[in-house]
């Protein structure tokens, strides 16, 4: 099963890539690795939640975030190469804006790194940091980064 018919298994649908909010582009490819620029838990132009996780976002409403953040940059690969060309997803970097005390930072980027594994199955295991921060572009909760190998 390819990732584009998995999603539509899921019932999910790429979203149309978010515009740069700075001089950066969605996604790079060189060779045959494509690095996605971070992804904020943003539908349809607007952030789904704000705040530090921990004070105004419970860690689940960020580990949903995560997986938002993870489709959001596989729409980025989709309109630079296509989907469907990724062969593996190499790395996962995440990031969780914070509370003070806040450590549950592995679990809220399992939201993007469970996700990847439905969607690619074995070739969605990859390495992975989860880096908690004091503040996040526009007071997101999450932003996740990938790093994934094409043909």
């Amino acid at each position: 099963m390819t990732a584009s018919q998995k999603l539509a298994e899921l019932g999910l649908t790429l979203p149309t890539p978010a515009k740069p909010l700075a001089a950066y582009v969605p996604a790079v490819r060189t060779g045959n690795l494509i690095y996605t620029s971070g992804q904020l838990p943003t539908e349809s132009g607007s952030l789904i939640h704000t705040g530090k996780v921990g004070a105004e976002v419970t860690a689940e409403q960020a580990k949903q975030a995560a997986q938002l953040c993870a489709l959001n940059a596989l729409a980025a690969i989709d309109a630079l190469v296509g989907l469907d060309n990724v062969t593996r997803v190499v790395k996962v970097v995440g990031f969780v804006a914070s509370a003070p005390g806040f450590t549950g930072q592995p679990g809220v980027i399992n939201g993007a790194s469970e996700f990847l594994g439905e969607v690619f199955g074995e070739a969605g295991t990859h390495a992975r940091s989860a880096v908690g921060v004091s503040e996040l572009p526009l007071n997101a909760p999450v932003e996740v980064e990938l790093i994934a190998e094409v043909e």
